[in-house]
């Protein structure tokens, strides 16, 4: 069998590993049910098309009742017996349908094609046929996977059925590896810069791959196989953002006031024992805070938790609802401490699952330490996690929904860290919706009980601001802060705070 012989003769040991695990998923397939009660999904994809060659194989190892290792690849060609579902789409790729129809026919494959929507099609196939388990091109990473495993019975709801996924825990490389590695034709629109295909109304060429358009020449772009990062696949997809509520806090200012501005919020979390504990100064939570406020995020809470699972679970469900971004650190990393990036898979509810293409940029990092399953590291929530990356730093942020994962362990890392998170933040309408704070500071020898009641009133008067007074030690001046989003505003208040004394009681500190 050509499959089987192009694997056996490559030195890609990683693709090796995955075809063999997923040839037994196939073979345990069959051995649990007959020929008539299972069924292939294809879709003219990229991982159905590898999905497609590996049944084929697994079929024809499976019906030699050979093991891998001793099978011919000489011997005659096993007729493919598998019932293949395409689910025909209006709007589907001219290509892909095409594409479709040549396998089908190349491969003499028994194909139904079904032009209900999915579900409609599913009840309609199922109560036709015999079918009890069906094979899918899922992957880990596809919105679909979450929750699933190599064998899942079908969502509640849905007709009953197996949902067989042997390549789950495959990545882009892999996908690729295989489909190179073997020479199985596939797709046009893959060598026209298309990564990952869904219909015509939200599928465009990756920008990944573009190589310009010089001379007003048509932009051409280079075979999805050449894409560096596996994790930006979906980069070609386009995104309909919606706009989700933005939280509103304001010093207790009613919405018919004109003066009321939607504030985005934030809160900080820090996990380790040793803050807890006084054995570590945390300085990052000063850092995080100044450059929040830098941006227009008013950061309602910052917590520090135990380094425990639960704990951190707790916080970050607890706040991820609450405001409109939470950021999180420490306790990222191999030690048993680090348990940060369990705890905010418990609080989605998601489980932690292997992410390939963070284990191989770990591996290319840190060397065969991180190795097989026991990197532990190369688990993230999933279904949730969107690795950003960038050329500076050595280590990608890790994003799950509105939480963000930090990885420094001191200001410098936080400093490189954030400026990398303002150029990601810059393309998401958060940071345009968020205008900047504006402060001002002033200074003065009043005691507390003197300046108390006159700032009690000005809170009142001007309720959209956040208007605080500190001492930095007992003898020191009271220093009284104004921070908002219209400078007139600020002005407005510390002039009628000023006419509530005698001149000269205030000084404006830089």
């Amino acid at each position: 069998m050509e499959i089987d012989k192009a694997i056996r003769e490559s030195d890609d040991r990683r693709l090796k590993t995955k075809y063999n695990n997923a040839i037994y998923v196939i073979q345990r397939a069959l051995a649990l049910y007959s020929i008539e009660e299972v069924a292939f999904s294809f879709n003219g994809g990229k991982d159905s098309t590898v999905l497609l060659h590996l049944l084929r194989a697994g079929y024809y190892l499976y019906k030699s009742g050979q093991d891998h290792s001793t099978c011919d690849p000489d011997d005659c060609e096993i007729t493919f017996p598998i019932r293949v579902i395409y689910f025909e789409s209006p709007s589907a790729f001219p290509e892909i349908n095409s594409f479709t129809y040549d396998t089908a026919t190349s491969f003499k494959l028994q194909m139904d094609i079904i032009r209900l929507d999915l579900k409609a099609g599913l009840e309609a196939l199922l109560k036709a046929m015999p079918i009890r388990a069906i094979f899918l091109g899922v992957r880990i990473g596809d919105p679909t996977a979450v929750g699933q495993e190599q064998f899942s019975p079908s969502s509640a709801g849905w007709p009953p059925f197996m949902r067989v996924n042997p390549i789950l825990d495959w990545s882009y490389r892999d996908i690729w590896a295989f489909l190179l590695t073997c020479k199985v034709r596939y797709c046009s629109l893959y060598d026209q810069g298309y990564t990952s295909i869904g219909s015509i109304h939200d599928t465009v060429p990756n920008a990944l791959l573009s190589i310009g358009n010089a001379n007003n020449v048509e932009e051409k772009f280079k075979p999805a196989y050449l894409l560096p990062d596996g994790r930006l696949e979906r980069a070609g997809r386009i995104k309909n953002f919606s706009s989700r509520p933005l939280s509103a806090i304001s010093n207790g200012l009613k919405s018919e006031d004109g003066h009321r501005k939607c504030t985005l919020t934030a809160s900080v979390i820090a996990v380790g024992d040793e803050i807890l504990f006084g054995t570590v100064e945390d300085r990052l939570a000063l850092t995080l805070c100044r450059k929040l406020h830098s941006i227009g995020l008013a950061v309602s809470q910052f917590a520090v938790t135990k380094s425990d699972v639960d704990s951190v679970a707790e916080e970050v469900e607890r706040q991820k609802s609450r405001n409109d971004m939470v950021f999180i650190y420490g306790g990222v990393g191999p030690l048993h401490s680090d348990v940060t990036v369990a705890g905010v898979a418990k609080a989605f509810g998601v489980r932690m699952a292997p992410d390939e293409e963070f284990e191989e940029y770990l591996r290319h990092l840190i060397g065969e330490k991180c190795t097989g399953d026991r990197n532990e590291m190369a688990q993230l929530p999933e279904g949730i996690t969107e690795l950003l990356h960038h050329e500076q730093l050595l280590v990608p942020l890790i994003k799950c929904q509105n939480v963000i994962i930090l990885t420094a362990t001191n200001v410098a890392e936080m400093d490189q860290e954030w400026d990398c998170l303002i150029e990601f933040m810059r393309s998401d309408s958060l940071l345009v919706a968020a205008e900047p704070f504006i402060s001002k500071r002033l200074a003065t020898t009043l005691s507390d009980v003197e300046a108390a009641h006159p700032l009690s009133e000005i809170c009142i008067e001007f309720p959209d601001l956040y208007i605080g007074g500190y001492r930095e030690s007992r003898k020191g001046p009271l220093v009284v802060t104004f921070e908002g989003k219209d400078q007139e505003r600020i002005n407005a208040a510390v002039e009628a705070l000023c006419k509530k004394f005698q001149p000269g009681s205030f000084s404006e500190v830089n």
